[in-house]
């Protein structure tokens, strides 16, 4: 006779395999950003990582029409499941990469078209073994939703922080094997196997043996360093990997690098024999050889970055003391010392590109991290500023994450917190009397990062109380840079001659100073007009709000709540910019928006097409009581869409604080999964009914607007704690959030276990579509209105989700 499902609950529930298995899914979802960073372009791996989720609603769609067998052979299909995810992790990322796609072709050629559902589709198996084996358990298991619920998240978020760890210790396609280990150790686990369990961790064995050759990844033949390789003489010189990405340097005797970003043509110097630098394959800069004192680099002083310098010494600052946001291959802080800076404090993210300069190529770059005055700080550098109390003659922003100029239009998906708003008031509030705050862009016609640039400038300067901010801004370009320097106080005539007579010796055209007439612009590098004098006039006259509304690209000044610097799509340029494909125009046009929008569509399209499917199917035969469908879908829904919408927002507002992107990602990612783990465990213990999920809702909704109204104000006292305690701090605001977002979705599980379990699966589909569509929707919100609005869209629907709560527990 078959066992009572509660029993068999009791004594046949697989935690740990389910654990295992939700922890590696995790981690795979976070490696492949990781992998498509390295073959393609990270923005992408957005893209194509999205539409793989999509996975988890076709697990639905399976379960509904395979259900009853997977029941009958819960263990072997439980395994198969868990086992096909460690399969095709790894041998559908190897088959993927090998596909001859190049997304920067997809406006010209459709065949690239053609091979995108392909690669959707190897990306998708993993996912969709790996949920059915979870759903299959939670359906399976009826008396167990709720601690299984919180197995799933407990292994996501062990998943989470465990992957960070595996890729400070393992190259990327190594840690792929170990993910795919991982998924065959999990089918391992559950009960009922019989003899075939002995030969899965054989299995994963010989996986986490797998040849290197074999694994080896294949980056698209466009990326920088695949081209810095394809030049005859190159030689990788050296290599090293960590969380935060892969570096790679670069050595040509035969062809010499030649790096100087916005090298006067009239320079009496050129640079010394220099080594490219790479992370994850696209150009991140130079390190330069330095034979002998700094003040050897000559040619440092006919850069447009030299400007801020000129106007120090005019103003008579001698040895001023310089803070390099960036610093990466050192070419800002050999700058600094070769224009007899007294200290140069140099902030850089990742500790590895550190340690490279200081030990391997240190005797390269002759030891310029450790020259007497150079202070190097690893750490992010939004939140270095934050937390020091020093002032600085000049704190400059290197040109280190625009450096390809060649991945144009790709950004706009890439948050920084270091153009914003409330960026440059921090700057502006940590320069000495007179001291300038120093950037530069690459120059891109029409303009965009520049006017961009200057209108954040111009605002952060509004923001501080000055009444005329083009009294304090002054803007100039080279042949392809264009810098803008902002100073503490109003530019004086002797800085204005200044700036002057380094245009006038250099060849550089000024764009903008206090007094500029037109005739003074465009007279170095022609253009067919002034766009950059005519653009700062508007910006900084009355006329900006009718300037910014009719230019064909975004110019709005970035902000802590829309971080997206970035993003200068307008739709009303779009037929203008594909009419001109022919003449590539096509080149101008901010597709990494695009993307994003095209990554919205078709997960809202295949979504669609998941959920029907199933509705249809149950229509046909046992009907559920009336209307229980629709409550379903409102239901988990809703919990879809609001879990992740309020993760990603809340990673989003503690980044900040946490001064640390890697941090933010790991600590509140997995904070939130660990923590609504707990809350779907303890509402296990407490049982459901109305009362419990009501006070679950009203503790979400309260805690989130208490924090979000705080929190701009909280993050600033909390930065100037120490990691440790800002780490703790970050925990102890995501757990109640978490804990609250644990209780809905295994409530309603266990209801629609008694009511309907025919219907489980397909709310197990709902459930994933909606998160995969709320990946792509919050950043599309973010970008078009901030993260606090995501928030608010987030209550919403769990506010949704409470409302259909009583009608699906009737």
């Amino acid at each position: 006779m078959p066992r009572h499902p509660a029993s068999a609950a009791r004594t046949a529930t697989p935690w740990a395999a389910v654990a295992l298995l939700s922890g590696a899914a995790l981690a795979y979802e976070v490696l492949l950003t990781r992998l498509f960073a390295l073959i393609q372009w990270h923005h992408f791996a957005y893209m194509v990582i999205s539409l793989a989720l999509l996975g988890y609603g076709i697990s639905g769609t399976l379960l509904e029409l395979a259900g009853g067998w997977l029941r009958r052979h819960f263990g072997a299909a439980f395994a198969a499941g868990a086992a096909g995810f460690g399969l095709t992790a790894v041998g559908g990322f190897l088959a993927a990469q090998r596909l001859p796609f190049n997304p920067l072709e997809l406006a010209w050629d459709p065949r690239q078209a053609l091979l995108l559902p392909a690669i959707y589709l190897l990306l998708a198996l993993p996912f969709l073994c790996a949920a059915t084996a979870v759903g299959l358990a939670l359906w399976h298991c009826r008396g167990a939703v709720h601690r299984l619920y919180a197995a799933d998240l407990l292994g996501a978020g062990a998943g989470a922080m465990g992957v960070v760890a595996l890729l400070g210790w393992l190259e990327p396609a190594r840690a792929l094997v170990a993910v795919g280990a991982l998924g065959l150790l999990s089918a391992a686990l559950v009960p009922g196997l019989g003899r075939a369990r002995p030969a899965l961790p054989l299995l994963a064995l010989g996986l986490l043996l797998t040849p290197a050759a074999w694994i080896t990844l294949l980056p698209s033949p466009y990326k920088d360093l695949s081209q810095a390789l394809a030049i005859v003489g190159a030689e990788p010189l050296l290599h090293a990997h960590g969380p935060l990405g892969v570096i790679d340097v670069v050595a040509n005797r035969r062809v010499p690098l030649r790096s100087a970003a916005g090298l006067s043509l009239a320079a009496p110097d050129r640079p010394a024999e220099q080594l490219a630098l790479f992370l994850d394959g696209d150009a991140l800069g130079a390190v330069n050889r330095l034979q002998g004192a700094p003040a050897s680099a000559a040619w440092l002083d006919w850069v447009p970055t030299a400007l801020p310098y000129h106007l120090l010494a005019a103003a008579g600052t001698g040895a001023p003391r310089v803070l390099v946001l960036g610093a990466g291959g050192g070419t800002e802080v050999l700058q600094g010392l070769q224009q007899g800076a007294a200290t140069v404090d140099a902030v850089e993210l990742n500790p590895q590109l550190v340690e490279l300069m200081e030990n391997p190529l240190a005797a390269f770059n002759g030891g310029l991290y450790q020259r007497p005055g150079v202070r190097v700080h690893v750490g992010e550098a939004r939140g270095f500023v934050t937390r020091s109390r020093a002032r600085w003659d000049l704190v400059q922003l290197a040109l280190l994450d625009a450096f390809s100029v060649g991945s144009a239009g790709l950004h706009a998906l890439s948050e920084s917190y270091l153009y914003t708003v409330e960026a440059f008031a921090g700057y502006l509030d940590h320069l000495a009397p007179g001291g300038y705050l120093a950037l530069t862009r690459w120059l891109r016609l029409p303009p965009r990062d520049s006017l961009k640039l200057l209108a954040t400038a111009a605002a952060a300067l509004e923001r501080a109380g000055v009444a005329d901010p083009g009294t304090r801004l002054a803007l100039i370009r080279g042949w392809n840079t264009a810098t803008l320097v902002v100073k503490n106080g109003p530019l004086e005539p002797a800085d204005i001659a200044a700036l002057k007579a380094f245009c006038r010796s250099r060849g550089f055209d000024p764009a903008w100073y206090p007094g500029m007439a037109a005739g003074e612009a465009n007279r170095a590098h022609r253009l067919p007009q002034p766009y950059l004098h005519q653009g700062a006039v508007a910006l900084l006259g009355p006329q900006r709000a009718a300037f910014m509304d009719r230019y064909p690209f975004l110019l709005r000044p970035a902000s802590d709540d829309r971080p997206y610097f970035f993003h200068f799509f307008r739709w009303r340029a779009l037929p203008h910019w594909l009419e001109q494909r022919a003449n590539a125009g096509a080149a101008q046009l901010e597709w990494g928006y695009l993307v994003l929008v095209a990554t919205l569509a078709q997960a809202l399209l295949a979504g669609i097409a998941l959920v029907i499917l199933p509705l249809t199917l149950r229509r046909r035969r046992d009907p559920p009581p009336p209307g229980l469908r629709w409550r379903v879908l409102v239901y988990f829904g809703a919990l879809g869409l609001g879990f992740l919408l309020l993760e990603i927002a809340f990673i989003q507002k503690l980044v900040l604080f946490l001064a640390h992107p890697l941090y933010a990602l790991t600590v509140v990612l997995a904070g939130f999964l660990v923590f609504a783990g707990l809350g779907s465990a303890a509402a296990g213990r407490i049982g459901g009914g109305r009362r419990v999920m009501s006070r679950a809702m009203a503790v979400l909704v309260a805690v989130a607007v208490g924090e979000l109204a705080l929190l701009g104000w909280l993050g600033g006292w909390l930065a100037g704690l120490p990691e440790g305690l800002r780490i703790l701090a970050a925990l102890g605001l995501v757990a109640p959030l978490g804990i609250a977002m644990g209780v809905p979705f295994p409530q309603g599980l266990a209801q629609l276990q008694s009511l309907a379990p025919g219907l489980v699966p397909w709310a197990w589909a709902i459930n994933g579509c909606a998160s995969v569509v709320s990946a792509a929707l919050a950043t599309v919100l973010a970008m078009a209105w901030g993260f606090t609005a995501v928030v608010i869209l987030a209550l919403g629907c769990y506010l949704a989700a409470l409302a259909a709560w009583p009608r699906l527990a009737r």
